[in-house]
């Protein structure tokens, strides 16, 4: 790639922003996915990029967030003290692998195929599966609840930091089986703003084993930051269930031609 900003990863970044802010999923499970399929990008550098295009986005909806006081920072640091090591660790074990090589390629596609399918599930059966969490487990004592939020903190720095997806419809709907009491709004905010540590951890990460791409990411943000402002706007105009079951329809099918 040229060095300079390119019209079509902007365009791309305009795209995908809208759609992020019209679902509220966050963009790894679309961008990654984009510049691998349409635009030819290896994974490890699509993933090592839309990283840290992830962290400028979120960075942004979390002073949205704190403006209006809807962040839990108790959960956030929860969540960061497992997945900031996990994410660490994660990246070790990536510079040990040939991350040019065809093997990496597979297996960062079939990780964030995984990913993109598990998105999928819950965007669509996320209240199913709630329910059934609180008829057969229930809530949680504080120090069980406190355990399994650094558990899956842990959890989801690996997978963040091997495909870039996760840190959306997941954390979300994690967060509310962990804190059933905690009003929407704010398991929303606690997650985006946890998304900003974990998403610049993996991309600085990622920066260091040299798959960060500085004018592609340019280019993304270019054109996400008036993307997600447009679709928030646009999001209020059509119906939630509707975008959900597109998105995971499209999440299935692009997760089904990585893996071909």
């Amino acid at each position: 790639m040229s060095g300079s900003i390119d019209p079509l990863y902007t365009l791309s970044g305009f795209c995908v922003g809208a759609l992020v802010g019209m679902t509220g999923v966050g963009g790894g499970s679309l961008m990654t996915p984009l510049l691998i399929l349409l635009f030819g990008i290896h994974p490890s550098v699509a993933v090592g990029t839309d990283l840290l295009y992830a962290a400028v986005t979120k960075a942004g909806g979390t002073l949205v967030h704190g403006f209006y006081g809807s962040i839990e920072w108790r959960i956030v640091g929860r969540l960061a003290a497992g997945s900031i090591p996990a994410t660490a660790l994660a990246i070790g074990a990536l510079s040990q692998a040939d991350l040019s090589g065809e093997v990496s390629r597979a297996a960062i596609n079939t990780v964030l195929s995984a990913a993109l399918l598990i998105t999928a599930v819950v965007l669509m059966f996320r209240k199913t599966i709630i329910k059934f969490y609180a008829d057969y487990v229930g809530e949680l004592d504080p120090r069980r609840t406190k355990t399994f939020t650094i558990a899956f903190g842990a959890a989801l720095g690996v997978l963040v930091a091997l495909s870039s997806v996760g840190a959306g419809a997941i954390g979300v709907t994690a967060l509310i089986l962990l804190y059933p009491d905690l009003p929407i709004r704010r398991i929303v905010g606690t997650d985006i703003a946890h998304a900003v540590p974990l998403t610049l951890a993996g991309g600085v990460g990622h920066w260091l084993l040299g798959t960060t791409n500085w004018y592609l990411l340019a280019s993304l943000v270019l054109g996400s930051l008036p993307g997600v402002f447009i679709g928030g706007h646009v999001s209020v105009r059509i119906p939630e269930t509707a975008l959900r079951v597109i998105l995971a329809s499209v999440l299935i099918v692009v997760a089904s031609k990585l893996l071909v």
